[in-house]
């Protein structure tokens, strides 16, 4: 594979500085001291040149917006005036992306061609771009290019309902485009998230739509800001309390001032779906409020929706306005009016060069029911046999669109399947690359510790009555030097030898996690083993954190200890509790040797507390407190489970062979060359004065 441009850049300064090594070997000895002060500047400005030109092949690829970019963007502009010229520009976009051979280009235009295709509901065509785009931009570095095929990749995915992959994709996106300083996107991206964690999620929800409208603001567009404002909007409608009159003043105040900014910028709005949900969504907030409603401001905005969808054929608009109209006319009791509508909209539907099934179905249905308040059986009954006409057709129609739906989804994991592939030769790719980078590096300070030998040489050829004094004082430096080095190296080891103790706990703990995990899922405990893994996963990073530390604070432990032991109160049912309390004297950032403590705690919960858990009253109590020479931490662990004599009963029948105790103990021993103290106790609580169960007494040394 050739080189790209900047890589070139590289290898011929580093070739450059080469030769000049060897040229200057090459010269007489004479030449080389007169010309020496010269050389080595020059040398130093080559290596500051080089150092720059590095970090400006890193910084080269700008997250800037390029005219073919610009070109597909106008054309997505026009989706809804006019779908012949949206398209046509978009291929000449891409046309010309592929003339210049700029896969950054290509994979934009790809992935605005997907979007459209969107717009026109051609899901074979939307998943042929979209993975086009994807599959290209594991080609490209760049953030901008990764995430547009990450958004178009996300809108696919939340196309053919796959939720979970859609937002992945999405948060990808939006991640890279904040990077980017892309904020018209992140408003859109970040609204469209919002949609995906309704309702489960209304936390979510609200940090995703404060989010949107932050980048809206940044971005200044009113395509971003009526976005983001109708997912705000969204949230809260969706949060309103039944009969609560302010909450839903706020919210109807929001949305008029949406609809007015709407209004206002109406011509640079390119959604016009969008303005039509504006107007549906103000004239729904106006008939969940008080009675009566106002009837003037409700059926102006649902007139303004109907306008708008008949005139971009926005199918979802039109069915929405006339619905809601119908249903207040019918609630009203003017079932006259609502037949009208209904009849209306159907004759609408009906003049069109194409059938909307599931409008006339639904529209027909409507009349069935204005049919029955008033008691017109005959009307019913022929409304009744179109609506089951309509009715079918609509199921064939939405089964063809799951088949479709399942088909795309699964042409779309073997093809992520050569997606990772692509990612793995990528991958090697960068490795080679960084090999190549490595040797050019290796090469060049070899010649310069080559020049430096050389020079020193003559040095020694020219100084030889100070030979044997250098001789000396070089053999004194090199002693000295190992020395140093034995002693550096017996302390390398020694950290090394702790850090491989305290690695042994981790496969010990993750076999244990790992296996509830399995547990509940094979239970098909969801939501439990949901929140389970998030735990397990916040507890790993602190562990993986920590087992690269000699020490940490009091307060980090405790915080690793509270994850931990949530943890297991969620594996077991909650079936005991805990505290934690610090003496007084103990401050919070006291440093102390990370992971001790956890592996007792464990030995708590599994072999004490556990068999207990279903009773649910079980406690575990944590002290801490400095030691009387205020030299060491001593943490007292109790609980009240079944005792050291019951718990070694049952672990005759049990074949699994717990090592967190003596690799702690190990752990210990090894401190107590510098802290003698260091060590711990465990004890049989008395059943008759104190409580059952177990104590364990830890002298924790605290490190300077």
């Amino acid at each position: 594979m050739g080189l790209k441009f900047e890589e070139k850049k590289v290898y011929v300064i580093v070739w450059s500085i080469c030769m000049q090594f060897v040229f200057w070997l090459q010269l007489p000895q004479q030449m080389q001291i007169k010309f020496k002060p010269n050389f080595e500047k020059g040398i130093l400005l080559r290596l500051a040149f080089l150092a720059f030109c590095i970090l400006f092949c890193t910084r080269f690829q700008a997250q800037q917006i390029s005219a073919i970019e610009k070109k597909a963007e106008a054309g997505y502009s026009k989706r809804f005036s006019d779908s012949s010229a949206c398209k046509k520009m978009q291929f000449d976009a891409l046309n010309l992306a592929k003339k210049n051979k700029n896969i950054d280009d290509e994979v934009i235009c790809y992935s605005y061609l997907a979007l459209t295709q969107r717009r026109l509901l051609h899901l074979k065509n939307f998943t042929k771009y979209a993975d086009t785009a994807y599959v290209l931009s594991q080609k490209s570095n760049r953030k901008r290019t990764k995430a547009f095929a990450s958004l178009v990749m996300g809108t696919l995915k939340s196309y053919i309902d796959d939720k979970p992959q859609a937002l992945n994709h999405l948060l990808t996106a939006y991640k890279l485009f904040s990077q980017a300083d892309a904020h018209d996107q992140c408003a859109k991206i970040a609204a469209d998230i919002s949609y995906l964690f309704s309702p489960g999620s209304p936390e979510k929800v609200k940090k995703y739509v404060r989010e949107a409208l932050l980048h809206a603001s940044q971005a200044g567009d009113p395509e971003s800001q009526l976005h983001a404002r109708l997912a705000f909007g969204s949230y809260l409608t969706d949060t309103l309390e039944d009969g609560s009159e302010e909450e839903w003043r706020v919210a109807l105040d929001f949305f008029k001032v949406t609809v007015a900014y709407t209004e206002k910028n109406a011509e640079k709005i390119v959604s016009k779906s969008n303005i039509g949900i504006a107007y549906i969504n103000l004239a729904a907030l106006y008939s969940r409020g008080p009675k009566p409603i106002d009837e003037k401001s409700f059926l102006e905005n649902l007139e303004k929706a109907t306008a708008i969808a008949k005139k971009y054929n926005i199918k979802i608009i039109y069915r929405s306005a006339i619905g809601l109209k119908g249903v207040y006319y019918n609630e009203k009791g003017d079932y006259t009016k609502a037949e009208l509508l209904f009849i209306e909209g159907i004759k609408y539907q009906k003049s069109l060069p194409y059938t909307d099934n599931y409008l006339l179905a639904t529209f027909y249905n409507s009349l069935k029911e204005v049919s029955i308040k008033r008691k017109d059986y005959m009307a019913y009954y022929a409304y009744d046999t179109l609506y089951n006409k309509y009715n079918n057709l609509k199921n064939n129609e939405s089964m063809q669109r799951e088949l479709q739906n399942a088909e795309a989804r699964y042409e779309s994991t073997k093809k992520m399947e050569r997606i990772e592939q692509l990612e793995q030769e990528n991958k090697l790719e960068e490795q080679n690359k960084l090999l190549g980078y490595a040797v050019a590096g290796v090469l060049l300070i070899g010649l310069i510790f080559m020049f430096r030998s050389y020079y020193y040489r003559q040095r020694y050829y020219q100084n030889r009555e100070d030979f044997l004094n250098q001789e000396q004082a070089n053999a004194e430096l090199k002693m000295q030097l190992m020395e140093k080095e034995t002693i550096e190296n017996l302390a390398a080891r020694l950290s090394l030898e702790r850090r491989l103790l305290r690695s042994q706990m981790d496969p010990h703990f993750i076999f244990n996690a790992l296996g509830n995990i399995q547990s509940m899922i094979l239970q098909k405990d969801t939501i439990p083993a949901v929140s389970y893994l998030n735990k397990f996963a916040k507890l790993t990073r602190q562990i993986l954190e920590q087992s690269r530390k000699e020490t940490i604070s009091v307060e980090e432990e405790i915080r690793t200890l509270k994850n931990y032991i949530e943890l297991q109160q969620l594996r077991l049912n909650n079936g005991f509790d805990y505290s934690i309390i610090c003496d007084e004297s103990v401050e919070n950032d006291l440093l102390i040797p990370p992971l001790l403590i956890q592996p007792f705690i464990e030995n708590a919960v599994e072999h004490g507390l556990k068999p207990i858990a279903k009773n649910g009253n079980g406690l575990l109590e944590i002290y801490f407190e400095l030691a009387s020479d205020e030299q060491n931490l001593i943490c007292t662990i109790k609980d009240n489970g079944i005792g050291l004599a019951a718990s070694r009963k049952l672990k005759l029948n049990d074949n699994h062979q717990s090592l967190s105790t003596t690799i702690t103990d190990e752990r210990l021993s090894k401190m107590q060359k510098d802290y003698p103290s260091a060590g711990f106790q465990v004890l049989e609580r008395d059943s008759e004065t104190d409580s059952t169960g177990c104590v364990v007494i830890i002298n924790i040394p605290i490190i300077d």
